[in-house]
């Protein structure tokens, strides 16, 4: 066997892998409003474990047919299926466009999640100054130009620049 056919045999055994766990899910998915105790049988006639066919059924159910891309895996869609429907469809689309391999799709899916989690938590202080504190304070913003919120913001960030760092 040439290296060519070898690739060729190992792409469509893959794209067979991938596309079995898709009829997997969709069949589980038809057995539900048919069928009591299809998970019982669906284990006797696939030798596959619980977990294994409730995810592929999860997975399916979260993809209809015609937003599945056929350029990308079972896996692919798997890594995206718990995000908002919108999302999944976007970031398949980009992971198509790219060529992004599973495990470059999950980490691009991480990265963003960082970040927007990151702009999410905003942080929320809470103060008491004192009369004498508030009325220095809100002069000083006066002087500035400035309203006071504004003012407290712009004097934490020149403190935080000019702070030195600290090594460890």
């Amino acid at each position: 066997m040439s290296i060519d056919a070898w690739r060729s045999l190992g792409r469509q055994i893959q794209e067979i892998s991938s596309s079995s766990a898709w009829w997997l899910g969709d069949w589980l998915l038809y057995g539900q409003a048919e069928f009591p105790n299809r998970y019982k049988h669906a284990i006797a006639q696939t030798s596959l474990d619980y977990q294994t066919l409730r995810n592929y059924a999860w997975v399916a159910r979260r993809f209809a047919p015609h937003q599945r891309h056929e350029a990308l895996s079972f896996q692919h869609h798997a890594e995206v299926a718990g995000l908002p429907e919108e999302e999944r469809g976007q970031w398949l689309a980009r992971a198509a466009e790219q060529r992004w391999s599973r495990n470059e799709l999950r980490r691009q899916v991480r990265v963003r999640k960082e970040i927007t989690g990151a702009a999410e938590r905003a942080v929320q202080l809470k103060m008491k100054p004192d009369d004498g504190q508030r009325e220095l304070w809100q002069a000083a913003a006066v002087r500035t130009g400035k309203d006071l919120l504004t003012w407290i913001t712009t004097v934490l960030d020149d403190a935080a620049n000019s702070a030195p760092a600290i090594s460890g």
